[in-house]
């Protein structure tokens, strides 16, 4: 009994034995391929998938600046051989002491919205029948009158149960509502005001407050940008902008490698993936390289104009010290760096 005892012990002292060897040697192997992985990640399609490093990076605002370095050699590397063609990332940071702030003359606007066809192009947005991504919406107001033959004196009819008089069924003052899509033979159109929207690029921005990542912050230029690498997808910053300015990849992103934007910047107009939130950057990639946005340079009536509320000579202060001037849901104290105006 004794020496049978002693067998069991000693094969169970083997197989504890096997089994921590095999386990280290499993550990070693899988360590030494995640370290492979991590040395040298397989190119993976820019739109869809992402290396290995990139899926360990650290926030871009917290890397260093040798993380920052090869984060923006990785993905200039894979957007290359995705697209055909020589991408570059850009990184620059915020210019000291530019804060941008941005107007539009909704009197001048025409409605043609060649602002949000320049922005797709200059911003790599997706533009197939399947998912259509566009950052800046331009919304129809409808104008009419208050007058006595526009109004039903009868109010409801009878089998309603209820009447009420005084009921305008034509356009009274302007529609606020708006129509988010039209279509008219010609712009602009009789009776009808234009007003384009998209990020306002806030001082206190609802949208930073509720990300629970923190992968969308308030640069020190003003501007409001995301970390797609750290975007989760939750949407709530969707939800708490007020000014319908984020868009959502619930897709594939369609950019045809023809029409691709090869100039791009990190924090700005570099393709997306499936899964991440989006929304306009002021075109980071140009206005920190000293140049205007594609909707100012494409506005065929000048009806937009942009540049430094810290500089007193600059259009932008020009504009605030001589026209009419209003924000978008003042109420909110989200004080928008995006101001309308009229002459």
């Amino acid at each position: 009994m004794a020496k049978n005892q002693t067998k069991e012990t000693s094969a169970g002292k083997s197989t504890r034995r096997d089994f921590l060897r095999k386990a280290g040697a499993y550990t070693a192997a899988s360590l030494t391929g995640t370290a492979m992985l991590l040395s040298n990640p397989k190119p993976a399609k820019a739109t869809t998938n992402v290396s290995w490093a990139e899926h360990f990076q650290k926030h871009y605002r917290l890397m260093t600046e040798e993380e920052k370095k090869e984060a923006i050699e990785r993905l200039e590397k894979r957007y290359s051989e995705e697209f055909g063609k020589k991408v570059s990332v850009d990184g620059s940071l915020a210019i000291d002491g530019v804060l941008f702030g941005y107007a539009l003359n909704i009197q001048k606007c025409i409605g043609c919205r060649r602002c949000v066809k320049a922005c797709v192009a200059e911003n790599n947005q997706s533009r197939g029948k399947e998912q259509e991504i566009e950052w800046i919406r331009v919304l129809r107001l409808e104008k009419g009158n208050f007058s006595e033959e526009d109004r039903d004196k009868g109010g409801y009819p009878e089998d309603y149960g209820i009447q009420v008089g005084g009921n305008a069924y034509k356009p009274a003052g302007v529609v606020l509502e708006g129509q988010h899509y039209y279509e008219p033979d010609k712009v602009p159109e009789k009776d009808a005001f234009y007003l384009p929207m998209q990020c306002m690029q806030c001082e206190k921005p609802p949208c930073v407050k509720v990300c629970p990542v923190r992968t969308t912050y308030r640069d020190p230029d003003g501007i409001v940008v995301i970390d797609y690498n750290w975007c989760i997808g939750c949407r709530m910053c969707i939800g708490a902008c007020p000014y319908w300015a984020r868009r959502f990849n619930w897709g594939e992103p369609d950019l045809p490698k023809e029409d691709m934007n090869p100039v791009t910047h990190y924090l700005g107009n570099r393709p997306r993936m499936k899964g991440v939130v989006e929304k306009c950057t002021f075109c980071i990639q140009r206005t920190r390289k000293g140049r205007w946005t594609a909707c100012v340079e494409v506005c065929p009536v000048g009806a937009r104009k942009m540049g430094n509320l810290l500089d007193p000579d600059s259009d932008i202060r020009q504009v605030l010290a001589t026209k009419k001037v209003f924000r978008l849901r003042a109420d909110l104290n989200t004080y928008p760096k995006f101001f309308y105006y009229m002459d």
